[in-house]
């Protein structure tokens, strides 16, 4: 059972919410189920931050306009990998950065740039984490 079919008693509007909508939109366009199982662990513990999550990061933010979809996961990878201490969000990323048309060289070229902003260790780990999402994908590596 997917996150928005479950009953969330609690939360009546949940499922109605135009904005709670429209993100959930948004997410199976970028992430699909994988993004669906993310809120889905996240609602398990804290509902309101999966709400949160849907409805401010994806029916607000991720549904303005003046950038694709495209662009704003170029941008969201390059942001997690300069952290540094975001791995599995990065993952998730650079899944969805694959999923709306980013090439796996833009990915490598994106997170190669990190070295001069965030550091080599910082870009180190977003290659190590962009090669497990090439495996797990299948994608020859360079």
């Amino acid at each position: 059972m997917t996150y928005a079919n479950q009953n969330h008693s609690q939360h009546p509007q949940l499922t109605d919410d135009s904005r709670f909508v429209r993100g959930l939109a948004q997410l199976n366009r970028i992430d699909g189920d994988a993004g669906e199982a993310v809120v889905a662990r996240v609602g398990a513990i804290a509902p309101d931050f999966a709400r949160y999550l849907v409805e401010y990061g994806f029916g607000d933010i991720y549904s303005r306009p003046g950038l694709g979809l495209r662009e704003r996961e170029i941008a969201v990878v390059a942001a997690l990998a300069a952290l540094g201490n975001a791995a599995p969000q990065l993952k998730v990323h650079i899944n969805a950065a694959l999923n709306v048309g980013v090439t796996q060289d833009e990915v490598l070229e994106v997170l190669m740039m990190m070295s001069v902003y965030a550091g080599f260790p910082a870009a180190l780990n977003g290659l190590f984490a962009a090669q497990e999402v090439f495996d797990a994908r299948n994608i020859d590596g360079k």
